[in-house]
């Protein structure tokens, strides 16, 4: 099982490759600084705001919904310990 953050870092790079772009070419369409999006990706941070993630919806022109419409969000371990 995977956490929250895995499945955003692995998401945000299935967009990216779906798009035919680059993690920092996504960083400047949807005008989230790089090292942000670096962090994410590189799985130093596992807690992206809402907002960075609508963000990148915006700049990848879909919605937060079709964000998380991926099987990757099916099966996220309990957070809560």
């Amino acid at each position: 099982m995977m956490n929250i953050g895995e499945a955003t870092k692995l998401r945000i790079i299935e967009l990216c490759n779906e798009n035919m772009i680059t993690v920092n070419k996504l960083a400047t369409l949807s005008g989230v600084t790089q090292s942000t999006l670096n962090n994410i990706v590189g799985g130093r941070n596992n807690s992206a705001t809402i907002s960075t993630i609508k963000k990148l919806c915006d700049g990848l022109n879909i919605s937060i919904r079709d964000f998380f419409a991926s099987k990757l969000f099916d099966d996220l371990e309990q957070e809560i310990k």
